[in-house]
């Protein structure tokens, strides 16, 4: 990475130029496929939560053992899944956002997608390694 002091501002059109790059485009989608499922996913157990404690109080109310019942375990359910989608979304990251990121900010960084280093159809070629990743 270069360092700050370095750096040169990028330009609108180096932004934009990488924003319809063939490997950001892959890269929103890798993210997307991942994201929106599992934000799905947690909201419906999230209302499912909610509706149960609401509409079934006797069924939430159900002892495990002791003083501890149903509403409570799925409560703490809620916590334990918050940090397993956690965990599974850097995991996916790791393995298939990041190679393109990282590439892409490399790219950003040596000023690939400024004018006159070519347009991204002549860079097709070089966009296929980081989409493959």
């Amino acid at each position: 990475m270069t360092p700050p002091t370095e750096r040169r501002t990028l330009t609108p059109e180096e932004y934009r130029e990488a924003q319809n790059s063939p490997e950001f485009q892959e890269l929103k989608r890798r993210f997307r496929r991942f994201a929106f499922p599992m934000t799905l996913a947690f909201f419906s157990w999230y209302l499912l939560y909610v509706l149960l404690s609401t509409y079934a109080p006797d069924f939430m109310a159900t002892e495990v053992f002791g003083n501890v019942n149903l509403g409570i375990l799925l409560g703490l359910g809620q916590f334990v899944t918050t940090f397993v989608i956690t965990h599974l979304y850097v995991a996916h990251a790791d393995k298939n956002t990041d190679p393109i990121a990282d590439e892409m900010r490399e790219r950003l960084e040596r000023h690939d997608f400024a004018p006159g280093h070519g347009s991204v159809t002549d860079r097709g070629a070089a966009a296929e390694g980081a989409t493959r990743a």
